[in-house]
């Protein structure tokens, strides 16, 4: 019998630093990801989170504006939500067929969701919800096509790819699942012409761009969109992965342009950012329809095997009380005032500054383009991480000389997208606020800290 090497254990991961872990990511996880987090200083050891704040091995504290890209509306660790784990942690986690706490977590959110939405099905991740909700379209009208939006975002496992808007994720995986349609964000022209020369089982959007740059629909877009797929028989999905849960103002952003979807997509912070939960709320016609109608095997058409586990769903069950019961998604509205007031001032003071949008506590701050800047010596390196990962570099500094953790939004690099749990102070607001400001106050023009950011970046590379 052949001899294993040693394994690593808990205790040998808690004691690892920095070095070694990094390393090790790298090199067993995922490589390139690793290397663009080393090379912008990004690979620290936390080792400690609690609300806003988290700590690195040396004990240094950070602000945490990055969220776990809308992961954490109720913060880090929210102890209310470590109960609820502990007060399930002897009972099944996994015992099919029927889940009681999968049952009370979707009564509440019957509770908190618009119109008829009732019927919920649980998964483990945002993108399988996207899929299912694919799938359940497809189940309920029995057309195959989907429209969605360039910019978006849905996932990238295959179906939710490819209603995603962006080609370079797209490209290496293709042919994609076929039929899917994109139309320009906000452009009614186009999609009820869409609608028209297709048949599609549902147009599927985002009430706010999240990862396209935190742009906002015109004023009542999603509802004369939720008006035509209803003229035209396909149903329309609200993915409010990333704005759900109070991160816009409400419960559900969809409330505040008072539409109500077939569908609505829910995952991220649903748990409180403490273990993998997805799922989308629909109607009992079209769950009854698409699950039932008399066939007791179509109750098993979208089924998964984590999705209705007790962690997930006590977790859950958790978070939504804490939302509601601590008006956080009232606090997200004032606060998110508040923050893009101080940022719009900010914008006065800096021509780095494009445009600050968003609502509540999902926040875009985009920066003017750099232009055609190019270092022969770095043979366009310096170019290339300028235009590219731009973000990236602002939000390695605001890291190395404030410790403040901001992110990028990936299918627009020149924007930065600001999600702090709902939980944050005033306090915290101003300081991040000072900390941009001194910032840009440290830069002549924005070509020049792009250019130092390059250079920062490249001697880094070259270093590790």
């Amino acid at each position: 019998m052949s001899q294993h090497k040693k394994l690593l254990t808990i205790d040998d991961g808690l004691q690892m630093g920095r070095k070694e872990f990094s390393s090790m990511y790298r090199k067993y996880v995922n490589i390139s990801f690793g290397q663009l987090s080393a090379l912008l200083g990004l690979d620290l050891n936390y080792v400690k989170a609690e609300g806003c704040r988290v700590w690195d091995e040396n004990g240094n504290e950070y602000l945490d504006f990055m969220g776990a890209y809308g992961a954490l509306n109720v913060g880090h660790n929210h102890p209310a939500v470590l109960e609820a784990l502990r007060k399930v942690e002897s009972a099944p986690v996994l015992l099919k067929p029927l889940s009681k706490f999968a049952a009370v977590l979707a009564y509440n959110l019957a509770q908190l969701a618009p119109g008829d939405l009732q019927n919920c099905w649980f998964c483990s991740s945002g993108s399988e919800a996207v899929e299912g909700a694919l799938k359940l379209a497809r189940l309920y009208t029995g057309k195959r096509d989907f429209i969605y939006c360039q910019g978006g975002f849905h996932g990238k496992t295959m179906g939710a790819l490819a209603v995603t808007g962006k080609k370079m994720y797209q490209e290496p995986f293709e042919p994609l699942v076929p039929g899917c349609i994109p139309v320009p964000f906000g452009d009614l022209k186009a999609l009820e012409k869409a609608l028209a020369e297709n048949e599609p089982a549902a147009f599927i959007v985002e009430p706010i761009l999240g990862e396209g740059g935190i742009y906002l629909p015109p004023p009542g877009y999603l509802k004369e969109a939720r008006r035509l797929c209803s003229a035209s028989n396909a149903l329309f999905i609200l993915d409010e992965i990333q704005t759900g849960l109070g991160r816009t103002g409400t419960f559900f952003a969809c409330e505040q342009e008072d539409v109500v979807p077939d569908i609505l997509v829910m995952a991220k912070s649903l748990s409180g950012g403490v273990v993998p939960i997805g799922g989308y709320i629909t109607t009992p016609g079209i769950m009854k329809k698409a699950h039932g109608g008399g066939n007791l095997n179509r109750g098993l058409m979208l089924t998964s095997t984590y999705g209705e586990n007790t962690h997930s769903a006590a977790a859950a069950i958790a978070a939504v009380n804490i939302i509601v019961n601590e008006g956080l998604a009232d606090q997200a509205r004032e606060k998110g005032n508040y923050f893009m007031e101080r940022l719009r001032k900010l914008q006065e003071k800096h021509s780095i500054i494009k445009e600050v949008r968003g609502r509540g506590l999902l926040i875009g701050l985009e920066f003017a383009d750099t232009g055609g800047l190019l270092d022969s010596l770095t043979a366009g390196m310096v170019n290339k991480l300028s235009r590219e990962f731009l973000s990236s570099m602002l939000g390695a500094e605001m890291l190395k000389t404030y410790r403040v953790l901001v992110l990028f939004t990936t299918n627009n690099p020149n924007v930065i997208r600001l999600e702090p749990p709902l939980t944050v102070s005033y306090e915290q607001i101003d300081y991040v606020v000072d900390c941009f400001d001194q910032l840009f106050k440290k830069q002549k023009s924005f070509m020049n800290f792009a250019l130092k950011s390059g250079q920062i970046a490249v001697s880094s590379l070259f270093r590790k």
